[in-house]
């Protein structure tokens, strides 16, 4: 998160805006690196939205679905970190939250780019078989796409799009018990919301299993997990 806010150029936004604010804790980031803005943290979970007042009772926290967020702005700064992968249709949407930067404004964001890494393969050849095949099927994602694909769409309405990828290296404590517990509240979300109970437990018994074989702990039990993630920031 520091890494996007820090790559948007100009430090005199006077309105921004985090799209997928979460409990707050990159709607600081933002406010921290625009001092002189007005900040505006947008969720779709009222959780979130209340742990986020609670920790910047002073910023304006919204509760409202990204696809649908229809203030028409104009903004400053636009950002999003980490949320985009849950969000279709990137092609219509993206668009027109370009529309809502005044002129100069900026629009970051990063997106976890590791469908390719062995534990997001593993997630979903397990996925792939018996006896989850069945459950599973209808646990698909939005699609993820390609950096060309971002500075295709966004080149033509924007003076400059810079894109860039990094691979980020996560130390997590515990071994492949640890790896299974990182993805729980992200990758494997999908997964389990489909799941009894019992097929929870087997399903993530088998894949902590194989992630052990993927990624082998250090002398210390600890796992260095890469993690790439894609970034981008248009400035229209």
């Amino acid at each position: 998160m520091r890494d996007l806010a820090a790559a948007i150029p100009g430090r005199d936004a006077t309105t921004a805006v985090d799209l997928g604010c979460g409990p707050g804790n990159s709607t600081e980031v933002v406010a921290a690196n625009f001092p002189d803005a007005t900040v505006i943290g947008i969720d779709s979970s009222p959780e979130m939205i209340a742990a986020a007042r609670k920790r910047l009772p002073n910023v304006r926290f919204e509760l409202a679905n990204i696809e649908t967020w229809d203030d028409p702005g104009p903004f400053d700064v636009i950002l999003s970190n980490a949320v985009f992968q849950w969000v279709p249709d990137h092609a219509r949407l993206f668009p027109g939250i370009v529309g809502k930067l005044a002129a100069g404004g900026s629009f970051a964001v990063q997106i976890p780019d590791n469908e390719g890494e062995p534990a997001h393969r593993l997630m979903r050849d397990l996925a792939a078989q018996e006896p989850w095949a069945g459950k599973l099927a209808s646990a698909a994602r939005p699609a993820r796409h390609d950096v060309r694909f971002y500075y295709d769409l966004l080149k033509p309405l924007c003076t400059r799009v810079d894109v860039w990828r990094t691979i980020y290296h996560h130390v997590i404590a515990g071994g492949a018990a640890g790896v299974v517990e990182w993805f729980k509240g992200s990758a494997l979300r999908p997964y389990l919301g489909v799941l009894d109970e019992a097929e929870q437990r087997a399903f993530l018994d088998r894949y902590q299993a194989d992630v052990g074989h993927a990624y082998p702990a250090m002398a210390d039990g600890t796992v260095l997990l890469p993690f790439p993630r894609l970034f981008f920031v248009a400035t229209r």
